[in-house]
């Protein structure tokens, strides 16, 4: 029988694509697969205009452990011995395209457009068969292969029209198993994983056990029975009627898929047509997994095409700061290269990823208006992600986010959107205060807010260490800029007010002088605070960098070191402003000893520890002993 070659440049271009283009053996399943219900999907438009064709539209599987056989055998359209030559024996020539380019107007839905897909199974086989009989004819046809050495064409028989490959798999060795791709439960899971969608039923037989009659005394005994079960489910659950679905039945779908303990927080159905048409369901979940803010974490979101599984992973469908939405998106027009692995960067993708962000986004406005308490928690949860989103590209997304952020405040310390705060803003008030710190209660507990509150102003809480970050990108809100209450700049004194503190600063201008060359190149300045009721000293801030980011900025591993300017701000109205002025006539050495004091103070309730506590101790010993 002669040998035919494979019209193709060179052996060595199949040898690449075998062993190159997929990177994961057990897709040839999928490819197969694919290809099999591309021939039923053919045969099923024929018979709409010929009522001579009678089949059953299916794919059936079939395991020879013994002689290592893998069979796909198809109810479709079969081939033609010109088919044969001409498909499988021309490296990147698809029947299947050239199907559809014949039947454009058509809504069959082909999957395999590049004729690769098949040469997948060399991946796995020594051998592979397709034994095929044509619709058009009566004749069929044996295809035979080992490979690169090229394959033979044969006339046989066969009863019925149809395709069935046969895969010879290859021995196992050190590094590989396929025996697996022999077993029942791989074959399931790879059919779920992959082809769980096609639109035709992939059979199989299947064992299955179930015990026997207890006999008191003697262990439990199972007996072992076959039954021929239909493996995919067929139809997605995102074609589906969403009022026709329980929620019980897309609960236990989600957690069957995204391994996932607990029901989904909300669950979003979204199906398009136009530009690009597509179906989908999102998942958003419950709690946050344990790795979602980790470089492991990949996100969980599923590309399908026509049914079949494109990607388990495609960071491309939606940006990194909706990174926990799960979900299924199936598209019909996706342009994909030479392998179903590998997807392009298409137009096509670019609209999918835009819609879905915009639904997302709207989904979760209308969850905030409408369930707030939900929201709540789901923030809890993710929103670390929607700040770093307000944050990145240099604040790119930064108008997309600003009204999905939500802060606890000192509004009765619940939950306020910047909408909401800008709401409530006194008459005189000129900007939106925000404060930083570890906890709530250091926040509350902190000198700063003491002024801010007495004026009736709201503050907002940040205890996150991106929270800061991304205000400093948002900049305003509706007009209004953002103020932390450490700054400088922070505006509160009534015309009034600032006249007597710029006297007092003036008249006590040696004292500070003293003081700044005491603390040397710890603080900026030394003055008169606009900002405390009670407290004797705080540290507040000159420019960009407050004192809460230079301890985020400086605790990353490598990074240049950061400094905050800081001015030590004094309140005129506590007793230790009078012991200040004293030891300025009096005792200059000591007012050093007492800036120094103070200083440290003022650092401890920021959270900096002293450098060196051994000193600070001895100078509060001898401050209270002399």
């Amino acid at each position: 029988m002669e040998k035919i070659q494979f019209k193709a440049e060179s052996k060595k271009l199949l040898d690449l694509m075998i062993n190159s283009i997929y990177t994961n053996k057990e897709i040839f399943l999928r490819e197969l697969l694919s290809n099999a219900n591309d021939a039923v999907d053919k045969l099923h438009f024929k018979s709409l205009t010929d009522t001579k064709i009678k089949s059953d539209f299916s794919i059936k599987i079939e395991v020879d452990k013994e002689n290592r056989k893998l069979k796909i055998i198809d109810s479709g359209i079969g081939m033609t011995r010109n088919e044969l030559e001409n498909n499988l024996g021309t490296i990147a020539k698809s029947g299947s395209y050239d199907f559809k380019e014949q039947n454009e107007k058509s809504e069959n839905n082909i999957i395999g457009q590049f004729g690769v897909g098949f040469y997948s199974a060399f991946m796995v086989s020594k051998e592979v068969e397709v034994l095929t009989k044509s619709y058009e004819e009566d004749k069929a046809y044996l295809w035979k292969s080992k490979g690169t050495d090229g394959f033979t064409i044969e006339e046989t028989t066969k009863e019925n029209i149809g395709t069935t490959v046969i895969l010879t798999l290859k021995e196992d060795t050190e590094n590989e198993n396929y025996s697996e791709f022999l077993e029942q439960y791989k074959i399931i899971s790879l059919i779920k994983k992959y082809s769980d969608y096609l639109s035709y039923p992939i059979k199989m037989e299947c064992e299955h056990h179930k015990p026997k009659e207890k006999e008191e005394g003697k262990e439990q005994e199972y007996e072992t029975y076959k039954t021929i079960d239909t493996i995919n489910s067929i139809t997605p659950i995102w074609n589906k009627n969403k009022n026709e679905l329980k929620q019980e039945e897309i609960n236990d779908f989600y957690k069957e898929k995204f391994r996932d303990f607990q029901d989904p927080a909300k669950v979003i159905f979204y199906k398009t047509e136009g530009a690009a048409t597509f179906s989908s369901i999102l998942f958003i979940p419950s709690a946050t997994p344990f790795n979602y803010y980790t470089k492991e974490f990949k996100k969980d979101l599923q590309l399908y095409s026509h049914g079949v599984l494109i990607m388990e992973n495609c960071s491309d469908l939606l940006p990194d700061y909706f990174g926990f939405v799960k979900g299924m998106v199936d598209s019909k027009d996706l342009s994909l290269n030479i392998s179903r692995e590998i997807l392009q960067k298409t137009h096509q993708l670019q609209i999918i990823s835009k819609n879905l962000t915009k639904k997302v986004k709207n989904e979760l406005l209308n969850w905030l208006k409408n369930d707030r308490n939900a929201y709540e928690e789901f923030f809890k949860n993710f929103g670390i992600s929607l700040k770093y989103g307000v944050y990145q590209q240099y604040g790119m997304h930064k108008e997309d986010l600003k009204d999905l952020l939500i802060f606890k405040s000192s509004f009765e310390e619940k939950y306020v959107t910047l909408k909401e705060y800008l709401s409530r803003m006194k008459e005189d008030q000129k900007d939106i205060y925000y404060a930083t710190g570890e906890s709530y209660e250091k926040i509350k507990n902190m000198p700063q807010t003491e002024f801010i509150k007495d004026k009736g102003f709201e503050i907002l809480y940040f205890i996150n260490e991106v929270d800061e970050f991304a205000i400093k990108m948002l900049n305003e809100y509706e007009g209004k800029k953002f103020q932390n209450i450490t700054s400088k700049e922070v505006d509160i004194e009534s015309e009034e007010e600032k006249s007597k503190t710029k006297e007092e600063e003036k008249k006590h201008e040696n004292m500070f002088k003293i003081m700044k060359e005491a603390l040397k190149d710890k603080v900026l300045d030394v003055t008169i605070s606009n900002k405390l009721k009670n407290s004797a000293v705080c540290l507040s801030t000159a420019g960009e960098i407050s004192i809460e980011m230079e301890k985020v900025l400086n605790a990353i591993p490598n990074s240049q070191k950061v400094q905050s300017q800081k001015i030590l701000e004094i309140n005129k109205n506590h007793k230790i402003f009078k012991k200040l002025c004293d030891l300025e006539q009096n005792n200059k050495e000591k007012l050093k000893e007492y800036a120094n004091i103070l200083y440290t103070c003022a650092a401890l309730m920021e959270g900096i520890s002293p450098e060196n506590p051994v000193n600070f101790l001895e100078e509060i010993s001898n401050a209270i002993s002399n």
